[in-house]
């Protein structure tokens, strides 16, 4: 008799003493004030107990008074894990040019000699050409249409025959987006559109200063960016006004050392970037005389191809600095939002997709929605970033 019993009492103390820690600590949690006032250490339980000992101890207190095993507890950073991942759905689209950026987005292309006295000269434009006077290195300016009669032809000129004048461009363009959808009537009269006016057409571009200055400004501030360009510009004439001060021609800049440059503030990659686009001017890879005749497409191509200017880049240099007018950035979350918008989407039901890509419209859609509004699609563009006010909610 007393062997079995002895027997039986071996059974059940053995496993209490394996798990005697744990039931200690789970005691010690239970009275934590009690355990405080004694002055008195625990030790924390591992976060992951060994399989076994998680077994055995349900087994103890199966059936018990006690609150759910320990053991479930990890179950916490699945809930930590889901706070964090849930403001990201609320998060507002990246900032994108709009309306109201319009005028940050033209200053770095223009050198702001327009006079504002004289009406600007009445000369041959075309959407498909560059309607802006190049100006080169030397000061020299140029439009596509050297000979100011409207009836110049294509084997003279190597252009297309001119469709309008600089002074009645905009009112043809306006004209064609009401005929091909009269709500444009409202929007027009609410919205003047000066971009595209004849005095905008005025605006003497440098595309060498143009296309540095774009380069310079960004993913940085407006503020941040003037500072660049004008220790940039100081860089090549040491005690003169930045503000006065003629832009460094290709020439200077590409002999110019990487480490000069980035005394202005250039990033090692920017500063390479510039001095590859004065490289390419050097060369004559690009040249004003490209830059005004060429067709949309090879102006497209050849920009694109320098390092340092990618598809949006270009597409804004093209429109707000040639003043080209059939140009649609189908990346632009401005212009998606306005075109879905203006075709009768819910924006405000739109939301990003995977991977936190936005997108408000697709591209091919993009572009089959604008086809009928070709060849004025910048001035389509323009106005649908005008559409429903759509600079206020991006902006956020």
């Amino acid at each position: 008799m007393s062997s079995r019993r002895s027997t039986r009492i071996a059974s059940v103390t053995a496993p209490i003493k394996v798990v005697q820690p744990t039931t200690a600590i789970n005691e010690s949690k239970k009275r934590p004030a009690s355990a405080q006032a004694r002055g008195t250490k625990t030790k924390k339980p591992k976060p992951e107990p060994d399989v076994n000992d998680q077994q055995q101890h349900a087994d103890l207190v199966n059936g018990a008074s006690q609150p759910e095993p320990e053991f479930k507890i990890p179950v916490t950073p699945i809930k930590k894990t889901a706070r964090r991942s849930a403001p990201s759905k609320a998060k507002h689209p990246p900032l994108t040019p709009t309306p109201s950026l319009v005028q940050l987005i033209r200053a770095p292309y223009s050198s702001g000699d327009i006079d504002d006295v004289t009406p600007p000269p009445d000369r041959p434009a075309q959407p498909h050409i560059t309607n802006a006077p190049l100006v080169t290195p030397g000061g020299t300016q140029h439009v596509a249409y050297e000979d100011a009669l409207p009836d110049s032809t294509p084997s003279k000129t190597v252009l297309p025959r001119p469709t309008a004048t600089s002074n009645t461009l905009l009112e043809k363009g306006c004209a064609h987006l009401i005929s091909v959808d009269p709500r444009f009537r409202a929007i027009i009269e609410q919205h003047p559109c000066h971009v595209f006016s004849a005095k905008g057409l005025a605006e003497v571009i440098d595309p060498f200063r143009s296309l540095s200055s774009g380069i310079m400004g960004q993913q940085v501030s407006g503020a941040a960016a003037r500072s660049i360009k004008n220790k940039f510009i100081a860089l090549f004439h040491e005690g003169e006004d930045p503000e006065n001060a003629k832009f460094p021609t290709p020439a200077q800049v590409a002999v110019t050392d990487i480490a000069r440059l980035r005394l202005a503030g250039l990033s090692q990659r920017k500063a390479e970037y510039i001095q590859g686009l004065a490289q390419k001017f050097v060369s004559g890879e690009l040249t004003n005389e490209m830059l005004m005749k060429a067709s949309d497409e090879e102006v497209m191509e050849k920009l694109i191809a320098v390092r340092g200017l990618g598809k949006w880049s270009v597409e804004m240099f093209a429109c707000f600095g040639l003043k080209r007018f059939d140009i649609l950035s189908t990346g632009d979350l401005g212009v998606q939002r306005g075109m879905a918008a203006f075709f009768g989407k819910d924006v405000k039901k739109l939301k990003a997709k995977g991977g936190g890509k936005w997108k408000y419209m697709s591209e091919q859609d993009m572009l089959e929605k604008s086809e009928p509004f070709a060849p004025y699609r910048s001035l389509f563009m323009w106005y649908m970033w005008r559409v429903e006010d759509v600079d206020v909610e991006v902006l956020g």
